[in-house]
This record gives structure tokens, sequence and C-alpha cells, in this order.
């Protein structure tokens, strides 16, 4: 996928490429870019953040907490295509980071992973 869909919803589940339930979306964040116009057209700031006049540090301390241990050029990569946070389905399961290319498609009890759960970046 190109994009995190806009149809989804926090709570949503989340399966691996085999339909095993792994999770549940806890947050996300759709693109800032506009799939009709080609190639890049932002450097990763919501407009509604930038109207704000906050800082791309900023938004990045705000999105990420420090013990996420997220390099920051993922954490940059999450605001210029999107993300889904992972609540990771166990008691002692990892959050992850879904980025566009791990999802196949979207159905209507849920999100299709095209990887497991290893895969995943973890939170």
């Amino acid at each position: 996928m190109d994009a995190i869909p806009n149809s989804i919803h926090e709570g949503m589940k989340v399966y691996d490429r085999a339909r095993h339930e792994i999770g549940t979306v806890e947050t996300f964040r759709i693109s800032d870019e506009d799939p009709t116009i080609p190639g890049p057209e932002s450097v990763g700031v919501s407009p509604a953040l930038d109207d704000e006049r906050r800082g791309l540090s900023a938004v990045l301390a705000d999105m990420f907490s420090p013990d996420d241990g997220l390099p920051r050029e993922m954490q940059e990569k999450a605001l210029r295509e999107g993300y889904i946070r992972l609540d990771a389905k166990g008691l002692f399961a990892s959050d992850r980071y879904i980025f566009p290319e791990h999802i196949d498609h979207v159905e209507a009890d849920g999100i299709v992973l095209k990887v497991e759960k290893d895969d995943l970046l973890r939170a």
C-alpha cells in the first residue's frame, strides 16, 4: 500500500499475513502527502501542526515518547508516510509500528498485513 488507509480507526483488529490476530490499532497518523500529486510535497509536518508554528522536534516529541527508542529517521518516515502503532496482543508482547508497505489490505473486521508481527519495528 502507498499510504495508511483513511478507513482505519483506533481499536481495529490487526492480522498478520497468516490471518492470526496480532493486536489492535492503538494510534495512527495518515500521511501528509497528496496521492494525486507525484513526488513528495512536504517534509512531514502536518499543516495543522505547522499552523501552530511548531518545529519538527516538538512534533516528534509529542508523537513519540523517549522510551519508544524509535530512531529519528524512522520518526521522520512515520510523519512523512503515516504509521499505525500496534497495541500487540499478549501480556509480554511489545507494541509495534506498521508502515504503509506492511499493509496488504483492509477488510470490514480489520487490517491484514503482508508480514509477520516479528517483521514490524518494535515500539
